[in-house]
């Protein structure tokens, strides 16, 4: 009888060559043949569906907001529009703000936001420092001019010149600003690529100035009051001519609707950084001009950041008379605004009144407002 020790040994030299003929490919390859490619291991796709972002919740306006605004606006004699956007909550109140009206120095804000954007791109600083010469100067409210005459030029920074042409509409502080990013195209540029609707911008003060009056720009006319006496001499029918031509078509025209979306996406810091955001804002809210349109009608603990405008006369009639801002109730709620008033032989008193009117209806009849409007 056969032992287990050798039937297993038996069976070991069987089992090993049946192995490694099991280990070896069937064709050897050569040096034409390639081996083939790995099968593609199945990827397990998982299509979870992905929900759109969700909107910003709108409360519906007030409705004794709308009925004053639009009374208020319907009243005036002459062409004005008004506009109002709860920054927070969504709302919008407007009374013809969707016609173009003539910006004037409410146009600075853009040239403001064109020089935050550069900074944000670390094209400049507001510390660098910039030159204002003789050349620069413009025309009209241009406080800058002096310090200029007086030693030929006047160095400060880019900063600088952004709060004056903020707070104090200093003309040829802006218009410096305006040659620092590359001229109204530039500005341009900036609104079109942030989508900011219906705004326009002129080819800078001197121009637009000029061509409102009917005359051709010297630059004799920056000191002196050269430009005052050039337009005297005009005929009444020329100025005339001249003011209903840019009134019809404005090239600075922005509408209020559009000025008060652009301003609520400022404040949601949907334009610039947080850092220029609060720059521009904080700059804002210490503007000097115009204590007697939006500023004279919030209460008590209401904050308001503004930038006014005004445009010439001519025999009692005017064409651009602005304040448009964002004004922040006590509980923090935010409301920006635009009152603007294209076209108008109502005395400045009356302008005053139409935009305080509106102010005043904001803080009266805004959700989550405390306390009434100031005195007069």
């Amino acid at each position: 009888m056969t032992s287990f020790r050798g039937r297993w040994a038996r069976f070991s030299m069987l089992a090993i060559p049946i192995a490694l003929a099991a280990c070896v490919p069937e064709s050897r390859p050569n040096a034409t043949s390639q081996p083939s490619a790995p099968a593609p291991v199945p990827v397990a796709v998982v299509s979870v569906p992905v929900p759109p972002p969700a909107p910003r919740p709108v409360r519906a306006a007030p409705d004794l907001l709308s009925a004053a605004v639009s009374e208020a606006v319907r009243g005036f004699g002459g062409l004005a529009g008004a506009a109002v956007r709860a920054v927070d909550e969504g709302w919008t109140v407007e009374a013809n703000g969707r016609r173009l009206m003539p910006q004037q120095s409410v146009s600075k804000l853009w040239v403001a936001i064109t020089v935050m954007e550069m900074r944000d791109q670390g094209r400049l600083r507001l510390e660098d420092e910039i030159t204002v010469r003789r050349q620069d100067l413009t025309l009209f409210h241009q406080p800058i001019a002096y310090l200029v005459q007086k030693n030929g030029s006047f160095t400060t920074t880019v900063g600088g010149l952004l709060t004056r042409a903020l707070t104090q509409s200093d003309n040829t502080a802006n218009d410096r600003l305006l040659t620092l990013v590359g001229g109204p195209a530039a500005v341009r540029d900036v609104i079109a690529n942030k989508r900011l609707g219906d705004i326009r911008f002129g080819p800078g003060e001197r121009l637009l100035q000029a061509g409102t009056a009917g005359i051709e720009w010297r630059p004799e006319y920056s000191v002196g009051g050269g430009f005052q006496t050039a337009r005297a001499a005009l005929s009444p029918e020329r100025r005339r001519a001249a003011l209903d031509a840019y009134i019809a078509n404005p090239p600075d025209g922005a509408a209020p609707l559009a000025i008060a979306d652009a301003l609520s996406r400022l404040a949601r810091g949907e334009l610039l950084s947080e850092s220029s955001t609060r720059v521009m804002l904080e700059t804002m809210a210490r503007t000097v001009t115009g204590r007697s349109r939006l500023r004279a009608a919030i209460a008590p603990g209401w904050q308001l950041a503004h930038k006014t405008g005004t445009g010439q006369d001519l025999n009692g009639r005017n064409a651009g008379f602005n304040d448009v801002g964002i004004l922040t109730a006590p509980d923090g709620r935010r409301y920006a605004m635009a009152v603007m008033i294209g076209d108008t032989t109502r005395s400045v008193t009356a302008r005053q009144q139409l935009i305080q009117t509106v102010a005043r209806a904001v803080v009266a009849h805004a959700p989550g407002r405390t306390g009434g409007a100031a005195a007069n």
